[in-house]
């Protein structure tokens, strides 16, 4: 399974490279193919597939959007609680396709059925039938045009037949570039952790670039463990990690119709079994998802369309954690305030102005920002410490950008992650469709 060098090139050009990447390496239980269904017009990889042999016990969490893709809608109507694959198709996202997009993934289901039941009965000792209430799908795209099912009802025999049961760092970076759109750089996350005395692995990729803003996951994102944890377990333990890491970031402000982030299981490690998300041995991977999530979700935001600069806007000392929330969120989607960091411009007033229109009690004399390391509002007056021209060296010279605002009224917190809105983002989007 040869890389695919058009995407590849493509983010090393963003300063990217192969050993930028942790070596993501064999999970157990988790096939991978990769294939070109010519959703371009050219050879890239458009079409990806994760095959568990065995089957496996799986979580997702959707978009809140009141208009949903069709893939949202086959996935929600899903009622097995193991899945045997995820079909994942990028290009077209199967949007305001009504009967007829919903129609293509029935008979891609159908399809992949069929030949998948016969590699079942060609590898297996003990194959099974799979079914289509077994197939978990994914699109990312364009909104509004003709779903291209017969194009990939084509491409699933060559995607079936280039299925390795082995896998390396190398097909799992063809996998997260096969899944991406507008993305510069593709985006994979692991992490290793017990549960118990049983070594555990958690694998992550994601996609995702525009179109981001939370109202549950914001993008496409897909976890593999090998641990051995039930869908009603994984379920709590997605929704609980989530709202930290995915539902953290924002690009656009924009949430997509297609948003979705799934976590598979396939139970390879025999570890304790796990009744109860507060189990002391679920602690340590509980931890190791966040950190897989998060970085992913960082990821995600960093290779926001356009982006010269990735931004943290940390709340401190809130009342409630929706409050800090609210107003992270009010300063990490202005677009003053991202146009200021793109023009490494240290203009706090566009701060000041994005947390007072957040709508939250705050307490003015307490209120104290930072930029990095510099103090420039403290008490509600500017410090008298502030010098602006240091500010300004440390919004031209740094990549990432720190943007504290203390309230000091509470005890909780909330982070958000975004990046900056440059001429290329406007660039970006002008010729999506070009």
């Amino acid at each position: 399974m040869a890389i695919n060098l058009k995407n590849f090139l493509n983010s090393q050009n963003n300063d990217s490279k192969m050993g930028d990447f942790q070596d993501l390496d064999h999970l157990d239980g988790v096939s991978i193919s990769t294939t070109s269904a010519n959703l371009y017009n050219n050879s890239r990889d458009d079409l990806v597939m994760f095959y568990f042999r065995q089957g496996a016990n799986y979580a997702s969490v959707y978009t809140k959007s009141k208009i949903i893709s069709e893939n949202i809608k086959w996935n929600l109507n899903l009622k097995n609680k193991k899945i045997c694959a995820l079909i994942i198709n990028t290009r077209n996202a199967n949007t305001f396709t009504g009967k007829r997009g919903y129609q293509g993934l029935k008979e891609i289901a159908d399809e992949a059925c069929l030949k998948l039941s016969i590699k079942q009965k060609k590898d297996e000792n003990n194959p099974k039938r799979i079914k289509p209430n077994q197939i978990l799908f994914g699109c990312t795209g364009t909104i509004g045009e003709i779903f291209p099912t017969e194009k990939i009802k084509k491409a699933i025999p060559n995607l079936i037949e280039k299925i390795r049961y082995t896998q390396n760092k190398y097909i799992w970076m063809k996998a997260a570039l096969g899944i991406i759109t507008t993305d510069l750089k593709p985006k994979l996350a692991m992490e290793e952790c017990k549960i118990g005395n049983a070594n555990i692995k958690i694998y992550g990729i994601a996609k995702g670039s525009g179109m981001i803003y939370p109202n549950m996951a914001t993008t496409l994102g897909y976890v593999f463990t090998d641990a051995d944890i039930s869908s009603n377990i994984l379920q709590k333990l997605l929704r609980k990690n989530i709202e930290t890491t995915f539902n953290a970031i924002t690009c656009d402000g924009d949430t997509s119709t297609n948003d979705m982030v799934s976590i598979f299981s396939t139970a390879e490690v025999k570890n304790k079994v796990i009744k109860n998300i507060n189990d002391p041995a679920i602690k340590d991977f509980d931890n190791a998802l966040h950190s897989v999530l998060l970085n992913l979700a960082k990821r995600v935001a960093a290779d926001g369309e356009g982006s010269s600069k990735f931004i943290t806007i940390r709340v401190n000392n809130s009342k409630t954690q929706e409050d800090a929330k609210k107003i992270a969120f009010s300063v990490a989607n202005s677009p003053l305030v991202k146009t200021a960091v793109a023009g490494n411009d240290p203009n706090w007033g566009r701060i000041v102005m994005a947390i007072g229109k957040a709508d939250v009690d705050i307490k003015l004399n307490k209120l104290s920002i930072k930029l990095g390391p510099i103090k420039v509002v403290e008490k509600g007056q500017l410090s008298n410490s502030y010098i602006e021209d240091d500010a300004a060296v440390y919004m031209k010279e740094e990549k990432k950008i720190d943007i504290v605002i203390d309230l000091n009224i509470g005890k909780k917190y909330f982070t958000a992650y975004t990046m900056d809105l440059t001429k290329k983002y406007i660039e970006i989007n002008a010729n999506y469709r070009s």
